[in-house]
Parts: C-alpha cells; structure tokens; sequence
C-alpha cells in the first residue's frame, strides 16, 4: 500500500482545497488509473505571486473557483468564504463585515489590520489604511477564483499578513461571456455579464449592478463594479493590464438590544439607526510587464490605487461623520530563476508611497448624560493628512534535498514612514480652542509629527512529496503588522501621543494534502501566538502590550459517492485564548476580573459545514448545504456568550438549452431566527445583528 493510500484512508476527515471538481470513482481504485472524470487543478498566486498549483504549495491554501462561486452566486461575499475550513466572517448590515481567518472575529480598536486582502495581487488599501469593511470593494461577484492563504503570510506579503490572506482573481483570458438576471423575493434585483473579446490579445469586461432592499427597514443599497482585464503577449514578453471601479450607496441599520431580541420578528425586521449609511468609491489601475526565457523570468508591476469613503459613525455618542480616502502609487518587482538543477531562487521589492486624510465631524448635539454632552462637542474632532512610504526587499529559496524532501526559505524586511499633519488645533478641546467640561473633550489630536516602524519576517518549511498526490509539510514562519494610521493619530482623552510597537506573530503548522481519483483533502494543524497587540485600555488610550494564543485544526474533505452524488465538509476546531490581562498588565487593579486563559470574545471553539451535490443528469444540479457555528463568548471576562446556530441552504439549477440556465436559491431554508453577531458592551448589554430570514433567489443566466 502506497504512502498516500495509507494517509487517504485514515484521514476520511479532511478539507476540501478542490471545491468538488474531482473524479468520479470508487474510493478502492487505484489513484494511478485515470479517471473518466480527472481532477481539475487549481492554479494559484496568493504564495508566490508566481502560478502554482495548489498541491505544490507547502502551505495551507484553499480556493474558490468560478464553479463554485456561481453555484453560491452570493450577494454577501461572506457566504462564498465561509465555505472554507478556518475561515468564519460574520455579516453586518448591507455589505459590511467582521473577518476571521484562524482567528477570533476581529472587531473594534485595534482589529482592523491582521489580514491582507487583495485583488489580482494588488492590496486593497494601503498597510496602514485598512478598513475592516474593505473586501466590497473587490469584484468578488464575478471573479474567476478567490484564493485564502490561511495562516501568517509568506515572504512575498508584508504588514498585515498575520492570520491569512484573500486574493480575489478578477475574470481572465479563460471567462467565457456570461449574462445574468436575479431576482430576490424581497423586490431585490442583480444585473451581472462578462464579455470576452477572444483572439490573440482578448480584453476581458465584467459588470454587476446590483440594488438590494435589505430585510430590515431602511437597510438597502446600490452597488455598481466593473472590471477589464486586458492581455498581450509576445514571444520574449507580455503585458497585462487590469482595472477595477467600484461604487457603494449604502443605508445602514445597527445593533438591537436584548437578551435574544433577535427571536422577536418585529424587533429583529425594525433599525433603531434609519440615519445611518456608508457611501464608498474606490479604483484600481494595473499593469503587469513579463520578461522570461527558459531559466528566468521578471516581472514589473505599477499600480496606482484610489479610495473615498464617508459613513455616519451610527455606533457612537453624537453619530460622527467620518470622511477618508486614500491615494497610492505601487511598484512590485519580482524575479525568478534556478541557480542549479534542484535550487531555485525568488527576490523582489515591494515600494509604495500613499496620500491620506481623515476627517471627523458632529453636526447633531450630544445626547445622554451630562458627562456625554460635556465632553463630547459638535463640530470637528479630527482632521489630518498622512504620507506613507513603504518599502520592502524579500527572498525565497528552494531547494531539493532527495527526490521526495524539500525545503525553502524566505525572508522579508520592510520599512514603513508615517508623516503625519494634524490640521487642526493639537490636543483635546473643541475645533475653536475653547475647553470641555470634566477635564477635556473625548478626543484627542496629537501634534504634527513623524512615525517610523521596520519589521522582518521568516518563512521555513520542509515538505515530503510522494508523487502529485500527496504532500506532508512543516512550516514556521512569523509576520508582522505596522500600526495602523488611525491607531497613531486618533486618540482619545489625556493621550497625547501613542507609543505603538508593530503586531507580531509565531506560527508553526503541520499539513497533510492528498488527492485520489474520487477524493481530495487537506488537513492541517497549527499553533500561533502573538504579541504587542493594539488594543484600547481602560483609560481609553492605544497601547500595545496584549498577547494572545491560538491553537486549531481545519478539516476540508470531499468525496464522489457516484456519477451524480458528491459530499464535501469543512471543519475548523480551534481555541484562541487571552494570554494576559491586557487592560492591566501590571495587575495593579484588583478590581479587574482576570482574563488570562480566557477565550477571546467572539471566536467560536466549533464552526464548520457539509455539503451534498446531487446531479441527476447533465441538466440538473442541486446542492443541499448545512452551517453551524458554535457557542462563542461575547466579552473578554466570558461572562455572556451566544449559543451559536445552523442553517439549511438548497440552491438548484436546470438547464433550459445548452446556453440558457434556470436557477434558483434558498437561504435558510428552515427560516431560524438566529444572530448573524451577537455582542455585548457594558453600556448597551446584549446586542446582535438578526440574521436574514427565509430567502428565496430565481435567475437566469445565458453563456456562450
């Protein structure tokens, strides 16, 4: 019995990296013989910046294809993520989200920042900009595949990369011309196409015009993204250019308050925030220059990138308007090639240089006590500009040891220059000068000033390769994450200024992925810990210090049953715990509840999913899908916790003619009441996001 019949058949557990696109056959067969239906391989990027196939990688990664993204057609891109093992994103209002990735769900000061979402290899928002909320600005609707690097970043991705990263792959060469009409029952309506010219230089244009009424009063929005994607090539080069707009109206609904409100269906449909909402541009330009022979290539690639947000801070004293934007200019530089027959080698740079600014105003008086509407003043409480230069070399090297064992080793040093101009008087009074009540207003602008942060990171693994269907690695690596601008410069109370270190992480991962003729999975093991994490203490100031640990398993599995029946599961075990006491490090406070060995507030132990595909005939396809998230604490002390949920979703499709499809999906088929968030705060208590009821989708889509 062969290596990888040995590790298949004990590990009937394990996670899906090919999203059901696998042979038919009997789990006897031998993996030699090839199938009537061979397994599709996954290309990625997200590693290595170069085309990789998934089961080369001594990481865990995990993709999204185009399949499987048009069977969820989701509105919501945490319905496609949340597929994978190790990935939990909880919906918010409209299109907003909190992320996690190997990870308790990030939430409040100091979470934004430990993941790295791209698009076509081009961040998002610049590292020291990110938004929590910033994955809406990807054309994810259409996308040819999303791919999550789970875990800490390798040596080609820099700040933010501590717990994983999303590279969203917008509509290639390979897009076939797609036009798409939905419907939701609520009145809701979605428009998405993707024309491809063809021949030897294809232009590749891809749409969604989306307007969404939303399940609770005055929570809808208008969504509008385009992509192109242009292609030339040539015998010694090629040139690939990308651009992506996106545009976001949103209304907003918040929190409702109560212990489980959200079973309450007249509570649950209503917002007590009909002021609030988001509006949001953003633009991406890119081109990517290839020089290759036969034993190097080079690649160069500019991008300039533009974003504008403002949104009514709903979830604050006096609803703030916050205004932002960002403007950047980006080189990537990467060269490849082998040194010998069994070492190859990899080195780049990373260099960007962006333009900031943020603005925070009340237009409404305060209301609430008389502390609150003392210390917290109409007219502007921040507005400043920042220029950032980041700038990043990094290395990898590979290397054979015998036919079967391999190691590689990759290194990343990167500079990152904050110089930051508050334009308003420093301090914390009002806009005008003059002092608020009970020692001073809420917030606080430091002086004009300069900020500098250098980091380093490791990337090592050693795998052991059977042949291409099996792979067992060992990785270590650390990462790193900059403060983020709006943790320097808004600040709060006395604090003048912030003393910040840079986040950082140590992971160790133990992986097994195999593939036969009916079954693919992955498996993988990992611990990580963290530390000088950002957090707000009990007197309001940002400061680092916290440290965390956490520990998981993640399980992808799929399996062909027969011709026409396929099962996949993801599963994720994991515990996230609190290392020390963060808002009292120097356990000085003995009022403080100890929350040392505490779970991290909202990062459920269990959460996970099944999947059955059921394909009669060649015209029909139907997916039943279960999801569950587990029990999850609500507060650092664990005193309130949410007993988590599970929801049915069927989606179906037949085929009218050969280029026209009818489709039609139910979300929660069961209609549960259930919280998509639940919280809890000292000054509101229990508080949730109620979960969209029963939802039912019909569609059509032509291809040709």
């Amino acid at each position: 019995m062969t290596y990888a019949r040995l590790f298949s058949s004990i590990l009937l557990v394990v996670h899906v990296t090919l999203n059901g696109q696998i042979a038919v056959a009997k789990v006897g067969d031998s993996f030699e013989v090839e199938s009537e239906f061979p397994i599709i391989e996954h290309i990625v990027t997200v590693a290595d910046r170069v085309p990789t196939e998934v089961m080369d990688i001594k990481a865990s990664v995990a993709t999204l294809d185009s399949e499987a993204l048009s069977t969820v057609g989701h509105e919501h891109i945490q319905q496609s993520l949340n597929r994978l093992a190790g990935v939990n994103f909880q919906r918010g209002s409209g299109q907003e989200y909190l992320p996690a990735i190997r990870s308790p769900v990030f939430t409040g000061p100091g979470g934004c920042g430990g993941l790295l979402v791209k698009e076509d290899g081009i961040s998002l928002r610049a590292a020291g900009f990110c938004n929590l909320n910033e994955l809406f600005e990807a054309h994810t609707e259409v996308a040819s595949q999303i791919e999550v690097l789970k875990g800490a970043g390798t040596s080609v991705h820099g700040s933010n990369a501590l717990h994983g990263v999303i590279n969203v792959i917008t509509p290639d060469r390979a897009a076939m011309n797609t036009a798409t009409l939905e419907r939701m029952k609520s009145g809701s309506n979605r428009l998405k196409f993707t024309a491809n010219s063809g021949g030897k230089s294809p232009v590749v244009i891809a749409g969604t015009f989306a307007g969404y009424k939303g399940h609770r009063t005055d929570s809808g929005y208008d969504q509008q993204k385009v992509s192109v994607r242009h292609f030339y090539e040539r015998p010694k080069y090629s040139v690939e250019t990308g651009i992506t707009l996106s545009n976001l109206n949103q209304e907003t609904a918040g929190y409702i308050t109560g212990l489980e409100v959200y079973k309450d269906e007249s509570v649950a449909l209503s917002n007590p925030n009909p002021e609030a909402f988001r509006d949001a541009k953003a633009a991406r330009v890119w081109s990517r220059f290839t020089f290759g022979s036969d034993k190097s290539e080079l690649s160069v690639k500019p991008y300039v990138r533009y974003t504008e947000m403002e949104f009514l801070q709903h979830f604050l004293p006096g609803t703030p308007l916050e205004e932002n934007g960002q403007k950047s200019l980006g080189l990537q530089i990467y060269t490849s090639g082998n040194l010998s027959d069994i070492v190859e080698f990899y080195l780049g740079v990373d260099a960007e240089f962006t333009k900031a600014y943020l603005k925070q105003t009340q237009f409404a008086e305060t209301t609430g006590s008389a502390f609150l509407q003392a210390t917290i003043p109409t007219g502007k409480h921040y507005d400043y500009t920042v220029n950032a230069g980041q700038i990043a070399p990094f290395f990898q090297i590979r290397k054979d040891l015998t036919d079967t064992i391999s190691v590689a080793l990759g290194s990343r040093y990167e500079e990152m220059k904050y110089d930051y101009q508050n334009r308003m008087l420093s301090g914390r009074t009002r806009d005008d000068g003059t002092p608020c009540g009970f020692g001073g207003c809420r917030y606080s602008r430091p002086a004009s000033g300069i900020n500098s942060y250098h980091n380093n990171s490791v990337d090592l693994n050693v795998s052991y390769t059977v042949n291409d269907s099996f792979l067992l690695y060992f990785r270590l690596a650390d990462s790193f994450r900059a403060p983020q601008g709006t943790e320097i410069y808004r600040l709060q109370r006395g604090q003048e200024t912030a003393d910040l270190a840079s986040e950082e992480s140590s992971s160790v991962e133990l992986g097994i992925k195999g593939r036969l003729s009916s079954t693919a999975y992955n498996l993988s093991i990992y611990s990580m810990d963290k530390n000088n994490i950002i957090f707000r203490d009990s007197n309001y100031f940002n400061v680092s210090g916290g440290s965390s640990s956490h520990r998981g398993a993640e399980i992808d599995f799929v399996h062909s049953l027969s011709n026409y029946l396929s099962v996949s599961l993801s599963g994720t075990y994991a515990i996230h715990q609190y290392t020390n006491d963060p808002y009292d490090p120097d356990g000085n406070n003995m009022n403080l509840i100890s929350i040392i060995d505490n779970d991290i507030d909202t990062a459920p132990r269990w959460f996970g999913g099944a999947r059955l595909l059921f394909s009669p005939t060649t015209k029909i396809n139907v997916e039943f899908e279960w999801t569950r998230v587990g029990k999850y604490y609500l507060d650092p002390e664990n005193l309130h916790s949410y007993d988590g949920h599970s929801l049915v979703n069927v989606r179906g499709s037949y085929d009218i003619l050969p280029a026209l499809q009818l489709f039609v999906r139910v979300k929660n088929l069961t209609n549960q009441k259930y919280a998509t968030r639940a919280d809890y705060t000292s000054f509101s208590g229990l508080r949730y996001f109620p979960g969209i009821p029963r939802q039912i989708a019909l569609g059509l889509e032509a291809r040709w």
